[in-house]
């Protein structure tokens, strides 16, 4: 065992710090071997040789392993969705600590895993939760996802830039659609860029807020008068995010920051004369 983990260590080093190389062997020897104190068979060597070799060619060890944790939940994940960022748990937080009545309704649009709708499903007492995406292989592993959590979501495939005839009406709609600007793929990693969906991720520079803007006039027409939109932004564009909500006439809109002291989180208000 003890040589199996020098090895990882040594192919590893120098692609990752020291503290992510520590996290990956443990993630590694707990899917080959269940962290069995004993010499790996061939076939466990050999699983363990692939996984390492594929995080040397950058591969997100989630999507290898095809599995995740969020808010203390499992998680599947492939490379059709988003990997869940502990902002985005940030975000699940904020919208749980709600005084939320049993039965009310939620929809999560651009819902990717799922992770946002599950666990809001999971954590709250006899929520309704809707989720929709545009992808169908992304309301596939979010439906598994659901499945595995043991909730009920009901996901719709969906395009939010088609008219939205037939929605119910919600409490509370929340969105992490995307927001990174082309120009900014220069400073991401590349284990993102080489392996994430980019439909997921991007947004022309000049049109940054277009998923926001479609987003928020949907909430005018689907939310309750009172209801509340939550979205995870862009660092960089919390200032316009909050101008266009007060522009389409949402009120109480509050700016948060995540654990990093980054813009991440808005939250406004659908007033009660609107609609």
């Amino acid at each position: 065992m003890q040589h199996s983990v020098q090895h990882i260590l040594q192919e590893l080093e120098g692609l990752y710090t020291r503290q992510e190389i520590s996290v990956l062997t443990q993630l590694i020897l707990e899917e080959v071997c269940g962290n069995k104190i004993n010499h790996l068979s061939g076939s466990e060597l050999r699983k363990a040789e692939d996984i390492t070799f594929r995080l040397k060619s950058g591969e997100p060890i989630q999507y290898i392993l095809g599995k995740t944790e969020f808010y203390g939940m499992p998680f599947m994940v492939t490379p059709d969705v988003l990997i869940p960022r502990p902002e985005t748990e940030e975000l699940v937080e904020w919208i749980l600590a709600g005084n939320r009545q049993p039965g009310f309704s939620v929809l999560d649009i651009g819902t990717g895993s799922g992770c946002i709708a599950v666990t809001l499903a999971k954590k709250t007492h006899g929520a309704n939760v809707y989720a929709w995406d545009i992808s169908e292989r992304a309301l596939k592993v979010a439906s598994e996802n659901a499945f595995l959590n043991c909730v009920n979501v009901r996901f719709s495939l969906r395009d939010i830039f088609q008219p939205v005839d037939n929605s119910p009406v919600f409490d509370v709609i929340v969105s992490n659609p995307p927001y990174v600007t082309e120009s900014e793929k220069t400073t991401m990693e590349a284990n993102v860029l080489g392996f994430e969906p980019h439909g997921a991720l991007f947004v022309p520079d000049d049109h940054a807020l277009i998923f926001y803007e479609r987003i928020a006039d949907v909430a005018l027409t689907s939310l309750y008068n009172g209801g509340e939109l939550y979205f995870e932004i862009n660092r960089d564009k919390g200032t316009e995010v909050c101008d266009m909500l007060r522009s389409k006439g949402f009120t109480h809109i509050e700016l948060r920051k995540d654990i990093s002291g980054n813009d991440r989180m808005v939250r406004a208000i659908k007033p009660d004369d609107h609609g």
